[in-house]
């Protein structure tokens, strides 16, 4: 069975500078979901969420919207702006677990509130006709607190229900819960897309062969700590390209030219490195030295010199 494979958004790493980079070196993915649009309770779109979604950003990949919200009216104004740049679907995230969302009645922590669900689908349906697809948890407390949610889902033609297999709780700590997820499978008429810990072409292949009846994957951090990953789950092979390095360094100094060029100053380009090389190390024959290296870095000039080393470092 052939299998779609999606990047889940993250935020702060996956916006149109990554996007793009990624698909032109890597590929593999066949749909990009964009980082989640956030208001915040004033019906304002911030100037980033705007470049992010702006066409002329995503003319060579397919992309899909993201909001994060508990409010209608908040939903219906995302609606109306995405629809007006010419988007016809919109992804709600009811997944983001950390607590500065969750505490608010957001992201994870919204999925004990069947009630209010209910009330933002029925608006978003009858006074829209966008498609509403979800990111989902399968709840913050426990995992039994989507399968109160699915009842109320099955009501709306939801496209489908991105699920990442851990509750919100535990953020990205300890494994994926399965026979939580299997259950999922079992209690929804919705189309499922299974998230959550796809590190490996391995990994992916158990993931097919424990639920036969999911073709679409998300990937999300191992996408980043190995970029050739999504290719090779999709050529079923765990053979690198032969100039494997090569094209990682050239990725590499693309999107870091470009957030250079977005960012001001030595120490926002220092922080936004950091954070991909906390998930880059991982490829790395030696991740701790590796990163060790990118955080002893002081100034733009050590820093592209321990990058070339650490390539060096690989290829010969």
């Amino acid at each position: 069975m052939s299998i779609t494979l999606l990047s889940s958004p993250l935020q702060g790493f996956t916006d149109f500078r990554f996007r793009n980079a990624f698909h032109k070196y890597f590929g593999g993915i066949d749909t990009y979901y964009a980082p989640y649009i956030r208001l915040d309770g004033k019906l304002v779109i911030k100037n980033s969420y705007q470049r992010d979604l702006q066409l002329e950003h995503n003319n060579t990949l397919e992309l899909i919207p993201q909001v994060m919200t508990n409010d209608a009216e908040e939903f219906l104004f995302v609606v109306k702006y995405v629809q007006e740049l010419g988007y016809n679907e919109l992804n709600w995230n009811l997944g983001c677990p950390y607590p500065m969302v969750t505490k608010k009645g957001m992201g994870s922590g919204l999925i004990c509130n069947p009630e209010k669900i209910d009330h933002i689908l029925k608006r978003v349906h009858n006074e829209t006709d966008v498609i509403v697809s979800m990111k989902m948890r399968m709840g913050y407390e426990n995992p039994e607190e989507i399968l109160n949610v699915f009842p109320i889902l099955d009501a709306y033609p939801i496209k489908n229900i991105a699920i990442h297999a851990r509750i919100g709780k535990q953020l990205y700590k300890g494994g994926v819960n399965l026979k939580a997820f299997q259950r999922c499978t079992e209690n929804t008429k919705h189309k499922l897309y299974y998230n959550g810990d796809i590190t490996s072409v391995a990994k992916c292949s158990e993931m097919q062969n424990l639920f036969p009846s999911i073709d679409h994957f998300m990937i999300g951090r191992g996408l980043i700590a190995d970029p050739f990953l999504p290719n090779m789950i999709k050529k079923n092979t765990t053979e690198y390209p032969k100039d494997r390095w090569k094209i990682f360094q050239e990725f590499h100094d693309t999107i870091y030219q470009q957030y250079d060029a977005a960012l001001s100053g030595p120490t926002p380009i220092k922080m936004k490195m950091l954070g991909f090389w906390e998930y880059f190390s991982m490829s790395f024959s030696n991740p701790q030295k590796t990163l060790k290296k990118i955080k002893k870095a002081a100034n733009p000039k050590v820093y592209q010199e321990a990058v070339q080393e650490i390539f060096n470092n690989e290829i010969t």
